[in-house]
């Protein structure tokens, strides 16, 4: 079991690690070895989460998740697979915690009255100043 919260855990079971070759530069060695991590969540049937954690999930991860909810990290940060493995793992952790705080009711409220009186007349000296720079009309025109 992977710790994510104090009364939220998910089995490791519910991962799926692949390892392929990292892009990039690395001369012989990232030819060679396949240290980048593909690590695979399957957020809408995990038993793990509740429904909203799941659906919080699925939005934050935007791209990196699939049409089915599956989320999908790919680490190739570091040279050596555990690493980048490790990596992995503590992004998509850090991506559940994130998922599991509830965000707060936004309750609507409108400006007080002192607010109102102050962007008007803020507007009002900002009218001001403009018409201050406009050319001055002869008494011919």
């Amino acid at each position: 079991m992977i710790p994510i919260t104090r009364g939220m855990a998910i089995d490791e079971k519910e991962i799926q690690e692949s390892f392929v070759r990292a892009p990039g530069p690395g001369g012989q060695n990232v030819n060679k070895v396949a240290s980048a991590v593909q690590l695979r969540f399957d957020a809408r049937n995990s038993p793990s989460l509740s429904a909203q954690v799941r659906e919080r999930l699925i939005r934050l991860a935007g791209k990196r998740a699939t049409q089915d909810g599956v989320v999908i990290i790919n680490a190739n940060r570091y040279r050596l697979q555990e690493q980048n493995r490790q990596d992995a793992r503590e992004r998509l952790i850090d991506l559940i915690r994130r998922a599991a705080v509830t965000p707060r009711v936004r309750r609507k409220t409108q400006p007080s009255g002192a607010a109102k009186r102050r962007r008007l007349e803020a507007k009002r000296r900002r009218g001001e100043s403009k018409k201050a720079r406009a050319p001055i009309k002869s008494w011919n025109e």
